[in-house]
C-alpha cells in the first residue's frame, strides 16, 4: 500500500459510519466484474443447484457458525 492510498484508507476510517458503508459501497460498484456477472436467471439456477447440492450430500457443507471462526 502506498503512503497515499495508507493516508486516504486512515481518512476513511475517520469518517462516520454511514460515509464509510456509502464510501465502500461506491468503490465496490466501482470495481470490474468483468464478463463474468451472471443474469437473474443464471444466478436462481446456481443457486438451486447448489441447494440442490447441500441436499444431497450435507455433509459437505459448513454451518454459518463455522464459517464465522475462519475469519
Amino acid at each position: 500500500m502506498t503512503a497515499h492510498t495508507k493516508s486516504l484508507f486512515e481518512a476513511a476510517l475517520a469518517l462516520p459510519e454511514a460515509e464509510r458503508a456509502l464510501l465502500a459501497d461506491r468503490l465496490w460498484d466501482s470495481l470490474s466484474i468483468g464478463d463474468e456477472e451472471m443474469t437473474d436467471d443464471q444466478l436462481f439456477a446456481e443457486l438451486e443447484r447448489r441447494h440442490q447440492e447441500a441436499e444431497n450430500d450435507p455433509s459437505a457443507t459448513v454451518s454459518w457458525s463455522d464459517l464465522e471462526k475462519e475469519e
